[in-house]
C-alpha cells in the first residue's frame, strides 16, 4: 500500500473549501490568496489520487470521494489542534488570552492590538477566526476567552460588553452620479440594486440596511448576494451599476480602483460591536484591559 504524503494545512484548505463550497469565500476565511488554496487542493487531489470538489463556472460540490474524506479530514486536524493546545498549555503562562474576531475590523482591529498591548504587555494574544455562532460556542466551552460581535446576538450564558460603535457606509461605482457627493442619502440608492450578506451569513448587517433603506422611504432591490470584499469590489467597479455596504473602518483599507467608499444620512446607519464573555466565570486582568483598549480607541 502507498504511504500518502498530507500536510496538515492541506486539510485546512480543503475544510474551508468544504464549508464554505466556493473558493473565493475560502481564501478570504484563510485570509490567503485564492490561488494558493486551489492549488494546495489540487496537490491533495494528486497525493490521494481522487477528485475531493466537483467544479463547475458556477458552483463547487463536494464528490462522493470528498464526503468520506471530510469527517477523517476534520478529526486529523481536531486532533492537531488539541496536541498543539496542550503544548501551548504547557509552555505558556495563564496570561494567553484567546480572542475570535469578526469580518471586516480593518483598522479597528489594528488599533485595538497596538493598545491592548501598551495596556497588557506581558499578555499573550492568540487571535481566532470562524463563524459568529462557532465562536460564542467556544466561548461558552471555554476554548476562546472572548470573542468580538456585531450586533445583538441571540446567546444564552454570555455576558456582551459594549466596546464601540462603526459607521456602515456605502460602495458606489466611481463612474455613478452618487459618486460625486461626500455624503450620500439613503434615499438615493432607491433606483440601484443592493449586493448584500444574506441574513443567514450575517443578520446583524442585512438587517440593519434593510431597515435604513425602509427608513428612508423604500424597500431595497436586491440583487446577487456579497461573496467576497475581492469579488464584489471587483464587480462593482466594472460591471452594472449596483450599491454595497462596508464599515468605515475596513473601508479604511479597502483603496479599489473603479469603487468609491462614502458615508451615509437619512439615516446614518451605525453597527454597535460588542465583547462575548463567559457569564458565569470572572472578568480576567487580561480581558479587562482589551475592553479598556477597546473603549480607549472608541474615545479617541
Amino acid at each position: 500500500m502507498n504511504e500518502v504524503d498530507v500536510e496538515l494545512r492541506q486539510l485546512r484548505y480543503f475544510l474551508a473549501v468544504a464549508e464554505e463550497l466556493h473558493f473565493g469565500r475560502a481564501a478570504e476565511r484563510l485570509h490567503i490568496v485564492q490561488p494558493a488554496v486551489s492549488q494546495q487542493v489540487r496537490r491533495l487531489e494528486r497525493e490521494l489520487g481522487v477528485e475531493l470538489f466537483g467544479r463547475t463556472t458556477r458552483s463547487v460540490s463536494l464528490t462522493e470521494a470528498g464526503q468520506r474524506f471530510l469527517p477523517h479530514a476534520r478529526a486529523v486536524l481536531a486532533a492537531a489542534d488539541r496536541a498543539a493546545d496542550s503544548v501551548t498549555e504547557f509552555c505558556t503562562s495563564r496570561s494567553l488570552l484567546r480572542l475570535g474576531t469578526s469580518e471586516g475590523m480593518g483598522d479597528r482591529l489594528d488599533g485595538l492590538l497596538a493598545a491592548f498591548a501598551r495596556l497588557a504587555p506581558e499578555a499573550q494574544l492568540e487571535l481566532v477566526h470562524a463563524p459568529t455562532a462557532q465562536r460564542l460556542q467556544r466561548v461558552r466551552d471555554g476554548s476562546l476567552d472572548a470573542t468580538i460581535v456585531r450586533g445583538d446576538q441571540p446567546a444564552s450564558g454570555l455576558d456582551f460588553t459594549p466596546l464601540w460603535t462603526d459607521e456602515v457606509w456605502v460602495a458606489l461605482p466611481a463612474s455613478h452620479p452618487l459618486a460625486e457627493a461626500e455624503v450620500v442619502a439613503f434615499a438615493d440608492l432607491a433606483g440601484l440594486p443592493a449586493r448584500l450578506s444574506p441574513p443567514e451569513r450575517n443578520r446583524p448587517l442585512y438587517e440593519l440596511v434593510v431597515s435604513s433603506c425602509r427608513e428612508a422611504g423604500f424597500e431595497p432591490v436586491l440583487g446577487k448576494d456579497f461573496t467576497t470584499a475581492q469579488d464584489t469590489l471587483g464587480t462593482l467597479g466594472f460591471g452594472r451599476p449596483h450599491w454595497t455596504v462596508f464599515y468605515r473602518a475596513h473601508a479604511n483599507l479597502l483603496p479599489v480602483p473603479g469603487v468609491v467608499f462614502r458615508p451615509l444620512r437619512d439615516p446614518s446607519p451605525r453597527m454597535p460591536t460588542f465583547l462575548a464573555t463567559p457569564a458565569e466565570r470572572r472578568v480576567t486582568p487580561e480581558v479587562a484591559a482589551l475592553i479598556e483598549a477597546a473603549r480607549a480607541i472608541e474615545a479617541g
